[in-house]
């Protein structure tokens, strides 16, 4: 895989799928990019520069482990721009990495031209998801056999009377069949401390980015999971609304992996876009 250097010297790996404008993916977790796949077929309308996180993947380990924090990571997306030699960037990102790249955009607006947003975390602007939120987007799902086990677990998280994460996981999938079992599997963290340090103290600043933010002039897509327990539509849209020109896309019969639940819709919502 090809590398560039981070602002501290750190090797960071990427690789490209696909022909046509490049597309900067940054992946949730903090984990490698590998699990975003082609995002659905993406890589058929652009060329998809799919980076893995220092620390994960490819990607080499730093000295400085403070660097895992997420307004850090900022500047690796810089140093990547600029390796690609390219005055100006679309750039998609998945849960915890919107955090990264809504602070980019943020930081750096004349860098992005546009900007997509799935399954959008709202840490880094300081919005917060209620318990009673994800209550009601699980209870969409009451039909499925595996909820009323699920549906416990997510009670007991929500009260802080339990912690079994796993037991959830079936929300974050549109359909909880075989492929979203592997998928699930192959997407999980492998370094564990690059995910303590993704929010330590300072890796956000909700006041000054939603004020960068007010009068940001890219246009921004956000795309939804009607069924996306981790980031339900209601906190999506709170989210649109901080930008000036944004829309938000809720996908019907998706969880927090749009492009896994119905690839054909989520890669003509976000072409669509990016062809505007």
């Amino acid at each position: 895989m090809p590398t560039f250097p981070a602002p501290d010297g750190v090797p960071l790996a990427y690789r490209a799928i696909g022909d046509g404008e490049p597309l900067v993916c940054l992946p949730g977790g903090p984990t490698a990019a590998r699990y975003l796949g082609d995002l659905g077929g993406l890589s058929q309308h652009c060329q998809l520069i799919m980076v893995d996180p220092r620390g994960t993947g490819e990607s080499a380990l730093p000295e400085d482990v403070s660097s895992y924090r997420c307004d850090r990571l900022v500047d690796d997306v810089e140093a990547l721009r600029e390796h690609l030699g390219l005055p100006r960037i679309d750039l998609l990102s998945h849960s915890a990495g919107t955090n990264i790249a809504t602070q980019y955009v943020a930081r750096y607006p004349k860098h992005v031209d546009r900007l997509v947003l799935v399954g959008p975390s709202p840490r880094a602007v300081g919005l917060a998801i209620t318990a009673e939120t994800r209550r009601e987007v699980a209870r969409l799902r009451a039909h499925e056999p595996w909820f009323p086990a699920a549906f416990a677990a997510l009670e007991a998280i929500t009260d802080g009377t339990g912690g079994h994460w796993e037991a959830i996981a079936p929300f974050l999938w549109g359909r909880w069949d075989a492929a979203a079992r592997r998928h699930h599997a192959a997407s999980q963290p492998t370094n564990e401390e690059s995910v303590a340090l993704f929010a330590a103290d300072g890796a956000f600043q909700p006041e000054s980015t939603r004020a960068a933010l007010a009068n940001c002039p890219v246009p921004v897509l956000l795309v939804a999971g009607e069924f996306d327990l981790n980031s339900p539509p209601r906190s999506a849209a709170e989210f649109a609304a901080l930008f000036p020109d944004a829309r938000l896309v809720v996908q019907p019969g998706a969880g927090h992996y749009p492009w896994l639940d119905d690839a054909d819709r989520f890669v003509s919502s976000t072409a669509a876009f990016l062809k505007e």
